[in-house]
């Protein structure tokens, strides 16, 4: 439990009812918390009443209770100078795809132009997705993701439990200045593009402690981020901390600062991950990954400027530049060779790129693992496997 959380649940253990000055609770608004309701409404009346407040304000949403949400968007600014929506009990999305038919379709649970913000609590927020995983495999139908903040700041997201996401579960868009901890997002591996966080054009974004486990990117870092800091996430399947992808459709994108540290990846498809698509520009530039651990995991370095995940795809000269990159202190296994892949555009390519202190070795069953590098500038220092393109030192 981070500090900030631990402060707010002394801070609620003296609260115990909407007669205290500062304390809202959705009930008292009209949510019937059971589970079948549409509790919408009364969450959005009482969101009205903490926005107009003059003082801080705790939103409560009480324990042992079921909240039914259809699509909501909590609009600021608000007055109140900072509100903590503390999630006690449970929230539950429609249980079907007609039952979501909303103007905020491409998002569940929304905040936007919000300033001073808390969403924490121990309770669990089910996306009730298999409906919406069936209809992408079937027809491509386009999915609703679960909880966005769009142009928000000063924002702190903690301790929940998050299941069965539609799609993507956490969206950061346009945001500065925001904490994410201690949650734990988990989606069936089956589940397509289930991101567990995308993180888009948003700076000074701390995500630590967290447990994902999704279909998809554990977290995805796309373009017009910076100074990202990911440290004590444990992604156990997926497709591991990716940085894009970057460049589609000849678009310009930029990535530049960004921390990942003292992580796991488990059997995952990827691990530390940067694509990008022929054809376009921009950069991504100066990142770090250190004290990665690796379990089994496929891919654990990968860089791969060809970025082209349905195939076919023309060759074009172009290219997002790649450089600043750091690889240091990777220990564990791959499942697959070559573990170390580095596929740089032949007319862009990479520069300043640095492995040290690299140990990777075949998983169970796997004879050996080597690595991949071309078009790569770079040095590297004990690593196994070696990587031929890069200078020794």
């Amino acid at each position: 439990m981070d500090l900030y959380t631990l402060f707010l649940v002394l801070c609620m253990a003296s609260l115990s009812s909407s007669k205290v000055p500062g304390l809202l609770n959705v009930v008292d608004f009209g949510a019937a918390g059971d589970g079948r309701k549409d509790d919408s409404q009364a969450f959005m009346q009482a969101w009205q009443a903490a926005c107009k407040a003059t003082q801080e304000i705790i939103l409560k949403v009480p324990a042992t209770r079921t909240f039914l949400l259809k699509p909501v968007k909590f609009i600021g600014p608000c007055r109140s100078p900072r509100i903590h929506f503390w999630i006690q009990g449970d929230i539950v999305a429609p249980s079907q795809i007609s039952e979501w038919s909303t103007p905020y379709m491409d998002s569940w649970i929304v905040f936007v132009n919000v300033n001073g913000l808390g969403v924490v609590g121990s309770g669990q927020i089910d996306g009730r997705g298999s409906d919406w995983w069936d209809c992408a495999v079937k027809t491509q139908c386009p999915r609703p993701m679960g909880m966005k903040f769009h142009f928000c700041k000063n924002i702190q997201i903690g301790g929940l439990k998050i299941i069965n996401s539609p799609s993507r579960f956490l969206s950061v868009s346009h945001c500065d200045d925001v904490l994410i901890s201690n949650l734990k997002i988990i989606n069936p591996e089956t589940s397509p593009n289930t991101d567990g966080m995308d993180l888009t054009h948003s700076t000074n974004i701390h995500v630590k402690d967290c447990h994902i486990s999704t279909g998809d990117d554990c977290i995805a870092i796309l373009s017009g981020c910076s100074h990202i800091n990911i440290t004590g996430v444990s992604c156990i399947q997926g497709h591991g901390i990716s940085i894009g992808s970057m460049g589609n459709h000849g678009d310009y994108d930029t990535v530049e600062e960004v921390h990942v540290r003292n992580c796991t990846f488990g059997p995952a498809l990827n691990g530390a991950h940067i694509k990008t698509w022929q054809g376009g520009s921009g950069y991504v530039r100066n990142v770090l990954f250190e004290n990665i651990t690796l379990l089994n995991t496929s891919n654990p370095i990968n860089i791969d400027q060809y970025y082209c995940p349905r195939g076919n795809c023309a060759e074009q000269a172009s290219a997002v530049k790649v450089s600043g990159i750091t690889f240091t202190k990777f220990k564990g296994s791959s499942f697959t060779d070559p573990a170390i892949n580095i596929a740089c555009s032949e007319t862009v390519g990479c520069s300043n790129i640095v492995l040290d202190n690299i140990d990777i070795t075949p998983s169970s069953g796997i004879k050996k693992v080597g690595s991949k590098c071309i078009n790569a500038h770079g040095r590297s220092g004990s690593t196994v496997p070696s990587v031929d393109c890069l200078s020794k030192y």
